[in-house]
This record gives structure tokens, sequence and C-alpha cells, in this order.
């Protein structure tokens, strides 16, 4: 039987168009990926803690009580990919957690958030983000059909 695997992106408000990378400044012992040799990568992180996020990533944007606004759409998505590199036990997330949530906070800045705003969002993820960058089995997603 020929299957197609697939993934509900319900809970998704953005997809990116266009490849972006970010010096991140994590640096890692080798270069790290999401997903295994069957399934294409989306994220993947260099040694020297280049980010790459190709073009079709989906994300969810800003999390919690908050705008999505311009200056914070940047940041959502190096975020969510640094923190989805966490969950799928690429990235140490005791380790490198507090990093991904201070690189939020300098991209907020760079886009110009006031940075009242940034230390807020930078307070509310270091207090209330450690679910979502917890190792999870996100294979229990995936789908099969027929």
């Amino acid at each position: 039987m020929n299957m197609i695997l697939y993934k509900n992106i319900k809970n998704y408000k953005y997809q990116l168009l266009k490849t972006y990378t970010f010096p991140t400044g994590i640096a890692t012992e080798t270069n790290l990926n999401i997903g295994n040799p069957d399934i294409k990568s989306f994220v993947e992180i260099s040694r020297d803690g280049r980010l790459r996020i190709e073009a079709g990533y989906a994300w969810d944007g800003p999390s919690g009580p908050t705008n999505d606004t311009k200056n914070f759409i940047r940041g959502s998505l190096v975020h969510d990919a640094l923190y989805q590199l966490m969950r799928e036990k690429k990235l140490d997330f005791k380790s490198y957690r507090k990093q991904a949530d201070l690189v939020l906070k300098k991209i907020c800045l760079e886009d110009g958030m006031s940075s009242f705003r940034a230390s807020y969002v930078y307070n509310f993820v270091r207090w209330f983000g450690e679910s979502s960058a917890k190792p999870s089995d996100e294979r229990a997603e995936w789908r099969t059909a027929p």
C-alpha cells in the first residue's frame, strides 16, 4: 500500500516563505537538525551557532498574553525553532534554554520593541516557558494515510 506521512498544523499561525539564518551564539559540538533522515529538516544549527530555518517552516508566533506585533515575529520564529531543537533532544534544554530566551529578547530589541516590553517578554518565557522546551516525542503528532 502506498501511504503518506503528515502532520496536522492547525495550531500554527505563520509559515516562513524564505529561508532565514541567524547567528545565535549557541555553539554545539556538531551540526544539529530537527527530524530524521526520512523527514525533511526545516531547522538546523551549525557548530558555530548559525541557525538555519528553511522556507516552509510553520510556527505559532508569540505565545501568552501578548499581541503579534512586527517587532515580535522574527524573535518568535527563532525562539520557537530553538525550543523545538530542545523538545527533540538536539539541544539540552537545561543548558540552552536561558540562551534561547536571551536570543528572543535580543531580536525583539533589534526589531524596535521597547526595553520594558522586551524585559516583560523575557521574564514571561523564563517563568512559564519551561514546559514548551522540555523534551517530548513529537512523532506522536504524525499520522499516516490511508
